[in-house]
């Protein structure tokens, strides 16, 4: 059976509007980790299991970490980029002191260098560093509202962070107490990392916890053999995938991974704006709902909405647009 994933969030956070999710087709939620920890998420996870145990649904919770991926630091308030204006990365500590700065870690600080395309909120809001020292100017290409900790991507570089944050430990260490199913690992590049997961799932007596490795680089892509054994489902994660090619080039990426996966017989997920629009609007485009219909004839064996659930106005009908789409997709397949 198709599995259909929402995301938990503000949106959601009520249990009778899970309830309508569930009714709806859902069979479980991603929850993100990026930002917070199992604890702080408590009230949600609770609402999520009381709707899922009112609607007699076996939900699947996952766990988002944090993984290696890079991202800017705090902010005491969203900062507003605006187009061809100038900004400053600058270290944390240095950052706290100054307003309007954007905080970054020393290693990114480092890694800057005149030139480059910096890339946040999964390609949302674009720069291009302008001078580099103890702090890095940068002019803004593409503005808008950046939001605190959002995800950072210097065009064709790589900054390598630690496979497990010590978040994740804790978080993983917390697993079983709040009904956690699966994880989803970020940026998977090679089958080696997958083994170090499961020996820490391992250890903490946690076997039965499926891994979803996310495929969000060329790295991955070009180490997709190798990592396949190892996942019991692969993520085709759109949204950092995307940043890391010429956006025109991601559908053949994804249909490329989609055809790996289908020879090798294993299951994989699509992910990423697949109802975008409506986190604003009751009605999806013709373009997205024509998307879920091909990412289930390519062989999706999962589908996920993110902020469409999380944070948009009308969750319970995106689900609905999903598994209706689904659906047809899936009554056209067995007619063939």
């Amino acid at each position: 059976m198709m599995e259909i994933f929402g995301s938990l969030g503000p949106a959601c956070a009520q249990a009778d509007i899970l309830e309508k999710m569930f009714l709806e087709g859902m069979t479980g939620m991603r929850l993100n980790l990026s930002h917070s920890g199992l604890t702080e998420s408590s009230q949600l996870i609770c609402s999520f299991q009381k709707a899922a145990q009112r609607t007699g649904t076996e939900a699947e919770l996952l766990i988002d970490l944090q993984g290696p991926e890079v991202r800017i630091g705090a902010l005491s308030c969203p900062l507003e980029l605006k187009e061809a204006e100038e900004t400053v990365f600058a270290a944390a500590a240095d950052a706290e002191m100054i307003n309007g700065v954007i905080p970054v870690s020393d290693q990114i600080l480092a890694a800057f260098e005149t030139g480059d395309r910096v890339l946040l909120d999964d390609g949302k809001i674009e720069l291009v560093i302008t001078s580099t020292g103890r702090q890095a100017a940068a002019r803004v290409l593409c503005g808008g509202l950046l939001q605190q900790k959002k995800s950072l991507k210097i065009a064709d570089k790589q900054i390598p962070g630690p496979l497990l944050t010590k978040q994740d430990l804790e978080n993983i260490s917390l697993a079983k107490e709040y009904g956690v199913t699966a994880l989803m690992q970020p940026f998977v590049t090679s089958g080696k990392q997958l083994l170090q997961i499961r020996r820490e799932l391992k250890q903490r007596h946690l076997d039965h916890i499926r891994i979803f490795a996310k495929i969000e680089n060329r790295e991955g892509m070009d180490h997709i053999r190798d990592i396949l054994p190892f996942a019991d489902m692969i993520v085709i994660a759109r949204g950092d995938l995307g940043n890391d090619m010429p956006l025109w080039q991601l559908p053949a990426a994804q249909k490329r991974l989609s055809e790996i996966c289908r020879s090798a017989g294993k299951p994989f997920l699509i992910v990423t704006q697949l109802l975008a629009s409506m986190a604003d609007s009751p009605y999806p485009t013709r373009a997205e709902v024509s998307d879920i219909f091909h990412a289930v004839q390519d062989g999706a064996a999962a589908v996920m909405v993110t902020n469409e659930t999380a944070v948009g106005k009308y969750p319970a009908e995106v689900i609905r647009y999903l598994k209706k789409t689904v659906q047809e997709a899936e009554n056209y397949t067995a007619a063939e």
